[in-house]
């Protein structure tokens, strides 16, 4: 009698498994009901993908829906990562390193510019250099590129963070503090730089582009592991938002214009200020990122004892591409 039971029982798994594996062959069990982007403001390529509909093209084939959110900065585009609010999001390099150093579970994928958006930025005409700010207000968003990029060029003017006084607000927030007077200085981002530069004449008084890492579009691992096919499309609809903006400059301005409701010189400024020429991730990227990481860790912003090397090794991934 027990050996009917442990027969029927061998049978019933063995059934089960065969049944696992005709859902796995047929690719049920591998395919996501719904994948969540985000879009952004500072990356141009996520309007254009959401604008023109390419990820919803390729996707509804495959009955899979696709689902937008609003990134307001890189901080917030990773916080959706790490609560699972979207599969992909956009944000700088060293801020992926950030959140990776946190062991953030996401791995940068692709990268959808170069740009040069951020620089310090004043309305008082005795701020002409990085030293003038000691003792002064500055408006920086926590755990993005300005802020990094304030970090770096305090530490190469020879002051230190302790220095200045950072005033941790929301890009948008820190440009309504500067005009306001509520700062001596920001931290800025466009498009809402390009905007306080036309519209009022704000001065970039520090700029160097190679203290701009890279913007680069995360996915969360987890997402990555069971659905590395959609990884790909997911890249593939990006590559198409990429050339499409390569191509068509006049509309792209449009798109981020109608998108960030400014003007469309404001636009054109910051279209200006971004290089799409490259997208796939590697060893430029990782020395600049290495880099930014290093004055974090210096600053005591990331843990003495982070490996900075392994944890960009870990962060960046071109093998999608692949």
């Amino acid at each position: 009698m027990k050996s009917w039971i442990i027969k029927t029982l061998i049978l019933i798994i063995a059934v089960m498994a065969i049944a696992g594996c005709s859902s796995n062959a047929s690719g049920e069990a591998s395919k996501p009901k719904k994948i969540i982007l985000d879009y952004a403001h500072y990356s141009p390529t996520s309007l254009v993908l959401k604008e023109k509909g390419f990820a919803e093209k390729l996707f509804e084939k495959e009955g899979i829906e696709v689902e937008f959110v609003l990134s307001q900065g890189s901080n917030k585009a990773l916080e959706f990562l790490n609560s699972k609010s979207v599969d992909f999001g956009s944000s700088a390099g060293a801020a992926a390193l950030m959140a990776k150093a946190k062991n953030s579970p996401i791995e940068s994928v692709y990268i959808y510019s170069k740009p040069e958006w951020t620089a310090l930025v004043s309305t008082d005409e005795t701020i002409k250099s990085v030293e003038d700010l000691k003792g002064k207000k500055v408006a920086a968003t926590l755990g993005t590129d300005p802020y990094i990029f304030l970090l770096r060029a305090i530490e190469e003017s020879g002051l230190s963070a302790k220095d200045v006084e950072i005033i941790n607000l929301q890009h948008g927030d820190g440009a309504a503090a500067l005009l306001s007077g509520e700062v001596d200085a920001w931290a800025g981002l466009d498009p809402h730089m390009a905007r306080v530069e036309k519209e009022v004449g704000a001065n970039l008084f520090f700029r160097n582009p190679d203290f701009n890492t890279y913007g680069v579009l995360n996915v969360r691992q987890d997402f990555a592991e069971k659905y590395p096919k959609y990884v790909n499309k997911v890249i593939e609809v990006y590559e198409e938002a990429r050339q499409w903006s390569i191509e068509n400059p006049e509309e792209t301005a449009e798109i981020l214009a109608k998108e960030a409701q400014i003007d469309l010189d404001v636009a054109k400024i910051q279209l200006e200020r971004n290089d799409f020429s490259a997208s796939v991730p590697g060893d430029e990227q990782i020395a600049i990122i290495q880099a930014a990481g290093d004055v974090l860790k210096s600053e005591g912003v990331i843990d003495s004892k982070t490996n900075i090397e392994e944890v960009v090794d870990n962060l960046i991934n071109p093998d999608f591409f692949e």
